[in-house]
């Protein structure tokens, strides 16, 4: 082929002859060889193929699963105890050393024991029972962080922060009890446990602050903070007063109703034009910035989180001012009208918040309401319309309150607790929520006599958790949790983006963990400055060609082609002066023999 191609570079000199092709043919061999390998080195520094961010939440969550290797000297290890109203628990959590990527977050999981159950200890009442002798709060806690203490490995005990923080139990009580307490906890603590603990690590923290704990631990487990996956939805948000702007991923808002309380929290892009003085004060009271990230010149973590409570919103208390509006408009009425309505059983007053036929009673100060059930859900709906204005100004109201705009075209909600419950535990819609489905399902429930209901109910038909006092409750609670979604906070009735549950990925999510997220926020430094350490005293190793395997095979196929080269050399050598040896020969037998015959007599 070489002889073929050559005919027409022969003219001008650029072909091989029949003595060069063996070292041609070894030298285009060994730039194939080379290209191959260039190719081989280009494939190992680019970036290589990695598993999608989504694909590694879900290899995570199967680990999380497993129980913590304690024998593990890399992990750190960190406590946080939640003192509530009525119960005080603790948590231990732990994470690898950090990646190294300044704007990834701690990769923080809750510790699970060898039976691999959640490491969580709790014990009731309420840390607020020593408030009449603050000097029993570290007795108090005492079995909590012996508990703590027993899970994380000696070793690391010095190195391990803790926190304590306390919620709505100490925060009824005044500032001067909150004080002795915690000046309890900071002196005596540390003569008793080598946590890494001082006075910023006990606390009361506000409401306000438990909302955006508990909204950075959601999405954080929901992988909301990984920027680099680009398969989820992404929102632009503005950057202070300089017109700047960043996309990044979309996070979640929660909603949450338990039995006294309601709860918002939600991100807000654009804070959005404020319309009076009165506004724009109750937004710096409501909104919440902070920089999760590592490094405070990164604005990449930068959220701005609007936070709001709603004390008497919840499931329960709502029922009871329910109940006691009810009360004094019946009243009212029979006193205007002279009627008896719901002053005896037989005649009660029609509850249409009730189901068909179930009989109940209020007392209220000394007067008594008798109720019957007649299960009108839309008329329900329309008497609890009201009481998201608040009663008597005791209670905030949910509709003149400054809320953040909502792009309802892209955002996303989840919904624990009651709007859970609401939509689970009888209708069994639980998950993705759509208004129309739940309010005929709804509406069907209460159109349903008690005594039907209640054969249901034994007959399984409901989900565990459900109870009679569910049954009981759940037309009135479906009610309210659909007028505080659309009246409340204006969610449209066609919103595609809200999820009630109660789990996030097969587990329950704590406000400690977004407390612990925020708390250990600059603890990557630490590692970043040991990593830049590492890399400046290893970086002369990384231009080794010992250290790159390609690089290595690569100089053994150049040292094998020289060796193969230079017997190949060797071979024409030795032949040449094999055909030089026979013209030899020839001569001598063709030139010298025959002058030697010639001498001869």
């Amino acid at each position: 082929r070489i002889g073929v191609s050559c005919l027409l570079w022969r003219s001008v000199g650029l072909c091989p002859g029949p003595r060069q092709r063996p070292a041609a043919l070894g030298l285009a061999l060994l730039l194939g060889l080379l290209l191959l390998l260039a190719a081989a080195v280009s494939r190992h520094w680019a970036a290589p193929p990695r598993i999608s961010q989504r694909d590694e939440r879900y290899l995570a969550r199967a680990e999380e699963l497993s129980a913590t290797d304690t024998e593990d000297s890399s992990l750190n290890y960190g406590v946080v105890v939640d003192c509530g109203s009525s119960g005080s628990r603790v948590f231990v959590y732990f994470w690898p050393p950090h990646n190294g990527n300044p704007h990834d977050l701690l990769d923080i999981k809750q510790m699970r024991d060898r039976s691999s159950r959640p490491v969580v200890k709790k014990i009731k009442p309420g840390i607020s029972v020593t408030a009449a002798a603050p000097e029993q709060a570290t007795p108090y806690l005492r079995p909590l962080l012996r508990f703590a203490a027993a899970h994380v490995p000696a070793r690391k005990h010095k190195e391990t922060p803790l926190y304590i923080l306390c919620t709505a139990g100490m925060r009824l009580l005044p500032e001067w009890q909150q004080a002795a307490i915690l000046d309890d906890l900071v002196r005596n603590v540390p003569l008793e446990f080598d946590f890494l603990f001082s006075k910023s690590h006990a606390e009361v923290i506000s409401g306000k602050q438990e909302g955006v704990y508990a909204w950075i631990g959601i999405n954080f487990v929901l992988g909301r903070f990984d920027h680099e996956d680009e398969e989820d939805a992404v929102v632009t948000i503005a950057l202070g007063d300089q017109g700047k702007s960043l996309v990044r991923k979309r996070t979640v808002g929660i909603l949450d109703m338990g039995g006294a309380s309601l709860q918002i929290a939600y991100e807000v892009p654009d804070s959005g034009a404020i319309s009076s003085p009165q506004q724009e004060e109750a937004a710096k009271s409501l909104l919440a910035e902070f920089n999760l990230g590592c490094d405070v010149q990164h604005t990449g973590h930068i959220y701005r989180v609007y936070v709001n409570t709603f004390l008497g919103f919840g499931g329960n208390f709502a029922r009871q001012r329910y109940e006691e509006h009810v009360l004094n408009q019946t009243y009212e009425h029979n006193r205007l009208h002279s009627q008896q309505t719901g002053l005896s059983p037989k005649m009660p007053f029609l509850d249409p918040c009730l189901p068909v036929g179930l009989e109940d009673t209020v007392v209220r100060g000394g007067q008594t309401l008798y109720m019957r059930g007649q299960g009108g859900w839309q008329a329900c709906a329309k008497l609890l319309q009201p009481l998201l204005a608040g009663s008597n100004g005791s209670h905030a109201s949910l509709v003149g309150t400054y809320k953040a705009p909502i792009d309802f075209s892209n955002s996303e909600f989840y919904g624990f607790s009651e709007f859970f419950y609401c939509t689970e535990d009888v209708l069994r819609l639980g998950g993705q929520y759509s208004a129309p489905t739940f309010t005929s399902a709804a509406q069907e429930f209460c159109s349903q006599r008690w005594e039907v209901l209640i054969q249901r109910f034994r007959g399984g038909l409901y989900s565990a958790h459900a109870d009679q006092h569910r049954l009981k409750y759940q037309c009135f609670k479906s009610a309210w949790m659909y007028q505080v979604l659309h009246e409340g906070f204006q969610f449209p009735l066609d919103y595609p983006s809200l999820r009630t549950a109660q789990l996030v990925y097969d587990r329950e999510v704590q406000w400690t963990l977004g407390a612990i997220l925020y708390k250990t926020r600059f603890l990557p430094l630490r590692d970043l400055r040991q990593e830049s350490i590492r890399q400046a005293q290893t970086s002369w190793l990384r231009l080794s060609f010992v250290y790159n395997h390609y690089l290595f095979f690569a100089c053994i196929l150049v040292v094998v082609l020289a060796i193969v080269l230079y017997l190949l050399r060797l071979r024409r050598i030795h032949r040449r002066q094999l055909r030089l040896a026979q013209h030899t020969l020839l001569w001598l037998d063709k030139v010298v023999v025959p002058l030697g015959q010639g001498s001869v007599p």
